[in-house]
């Protein structure tokens, strides 16, 4: 069954090679949205720049800051998907407030997804073949550093989801978020 409704900003975080850009791309047919996922606002500058090089930074930042104006404009019952890795550091919230401030400025209703598995799980994930090809991190050592050093962000939204994909495939997984987001609203 397909859950249509209007004006949603969601936002889906999760550790690499958890499967966020799969799952999203099931959710947005499902909710007929539209996919910004982060390598598509990344990619840009990582293939043009080093990460060490300021340029990419900057580039990065206004590709970003482009995207979010063109989205503000966008016809109000038109609703936006976000995939992001951000984690419980003042760089990563702004990042995540950033989608939360798009919310408010279309009268959208914001969902913050936050998704995760078992170590052993993302780390299987994380090495399957084609994520280097999409200058995803595919390097088991840096995604191990990440889960010890950090914790996934869950941000102010109008709703949260918390969903634990370890044995959920892409399509259930989208099934459940977007069960939960038809449930009636609840601030929190």
């Amino acid at each position: 069954m397909s859950v249509e409704p209007s004006g949603l900003v969601v936002h889906i975080n999760g550790w690499p090679g958890t499967g966020k850009l799969t799952i999203a791309r099931h959710l947005a047919e499902r909710l007929g949205a539209r996919l910004a996922d982060n390598h598509t606002l990344i990619n840009p500058a990582e293939a043009l720049f080093a990460r060490s090089d300021p340029l990419y930074r900057s580039l990065r930042s206004a590709v970003r800051q482009s995207v979010f104006e063109h989205l503000e404009r966008a016809a109000a019952e038109r609703s936006f998907i976000f995939t992001d890795a951000l984690s419980d550091d003042a760089t990563d919230t702004r990042a995540f407030e950033d989608c939360a401030a798009l919310a408010q400025k279309r009268g959208a209703r914001f969902v913050a997804v936050v998704i995760d598995c078992d170590v052993e799980e993302n780390l299987k994930r994380l090495t399957r073949a084609g994520r280097s090809k999409l200058h995803k991190l595919t390097d088991p050592e840096v995604l191990l550093g990440l889960r010890r050093a950090h914790r996934l962000l869950r941000g102010r939204s109008d709703r949260l989801i918390e969903i634990d994909v370890t044995t959920l495939g892409a399509d259930e997984a989208a099934a459940a978020i977007a069960a939960r987001i038809a449930e009636p609203s609840t601030v929190r």
